[in-house]
């Protein structure tokens, strides 16, 4: 079990983004009472995610100018 100061230093991330990320349950983590750790298994499933090609974009449409107003 990594603390979240080592897990850090593995994924080469800083320390509070994954502390934050692991109180928004958005990466894998255990609880041991208050402490929170990371196994290496947490660690590869962090890293698989991140892995992940992102989602294709949708292509923004541009606006032209509107039309001027006629009075």
């Amino acid at each position: 079990m990594f603390t979240p100061a080592q897990a850090a230093t593995v994924l080469q991330v800083r320390e509070s983004w994954l502390r934050r990320r692991a109180a928004e349950r958005r990466v894998p983590c255990t609880f041991l009472g208050k402490h929170l750790r990371f196994s290496r298994a947490d660690l590869e499933a962090i890293v698989a995610e991140a892995q992940r090609p992102p989602a294709v974009a949708h292509p923004r449409t541009r606006r032209s100018a509107a039309p001027p107003r006629q009075s």
